[in-house]
């Protein structure tokens, strides 16, 4: 299957960078990741166009029959415009829809309002990581806390082992030694490096954290991944969007999922 959507091929290349299997059917791509099989997005079936209302019923049963121990079912719809009309009989099948700004840079500038107070810096110590978990546990509002918890830390040692691998880093800014804010930052593909994951502590959002340490790796994506192209994925409806414009990403691409949470609720 060639996969023409910019942010799907770079969300592919990081996958099987950590270690994810994708099987190749023509039509779709199936998606797992062993090591975690509650990352959603680790474990989906990538589809090469909008399915047709009559094959709701068989596309669903067959995601099941693909992934039997999951509780969630995910589908991707490859492509570069926004396909929310395409996707609406998956919406009323019971799958919300997720839309995603695909935004790009070939340069950054700093924010409007730079912090100049936190250290920013790559992730290294065992205690990086394990305050990593924290923040992605502080900024989770859909999984119960002991649930997500196994999984942010699975999530953390697959990008640990990213980063091990030299595939680039995850970085963070530090607030008097607390992580306040983190990202990282991958080479996708020679020219091509794709952010991950860029979350911000709610008691410290508002500082301009993001916006400086969104232009800080995107400096290092440039001189130290040999990057021409960075490449974000924003919910168009997030308020975070403004602060990646306002270092220079602009919107190129939109990407279309939609995902149940529980598929037996």
């Amino acid at each position: 299957m060639d996969v023409r959507s910019l942010a799907f091929r770079t969300d592919l290349a990081l996958l099987r960078w950590g270690g994810s299997q994708i099987e190749d059917h023509g039509s779709y791509l199936v998606v797992r990741t062993p090591g975690n099989p509650t990352f959603h997005w680790g474990n989906f079936t990538l589809l090469a166009r909008p399915p047709a209302p009559a094959d709701m019923d068989e596309l669903l049963a067959a995601s099941d029959a693909r992934f039997p121990d999951s509780r969630h079912r995910t589908f991707g719809v490859d492509g570069v415009h926004d396909q929310s009309a395409d996707l609406a009989p998956l919406v009323r099948a019971g799958l919300a829809l997720n839309r995603g700004a695909v935004m790009t840079a070939q340069a950054v500038h700093e924010p409007p309002r730079p912090d100049r107070t936190a250290q920013y810096r790559p992730l290294v110590t065992d205690d990086d990581w394990a305050q990593r978990v924290a923040l992605a546990v502080a900024c989770n509002d859909e999984i119960s806390p002991p649930e997500y918890l196994v999984f942010a830390h699975r999530k953390a040692a697959y990008e640990r082992g990213l980063v091990e691998a030299g595939h680039g880093a995850w970085w963070g800014a530090f607030v008097d030694g607390r992580l306040a804010s983190a990202m990282g930052l991958f080479r996708a593909s020679p020219g091509l490096a794709r952010f991950q994951s860029v979350q911000t502590h709610p008691d410290l959002r508002g500082r301009g954290l993001a916006g400086t340490l969104v232009h800080r790796v995107s400096q290092y994506g440039f001189a130290e991944l040999d990057a021409g192209t960075l490449v974000m994925v924003a919910d168009p409806d997030y308020s975070a969007i403004r602060v990646y414009r306002s270092v220079g990403f602009t919107d190129s691409e939109h990407q279309s999922q939609v995902e149940q949470f529980d598929r037996y609720a």
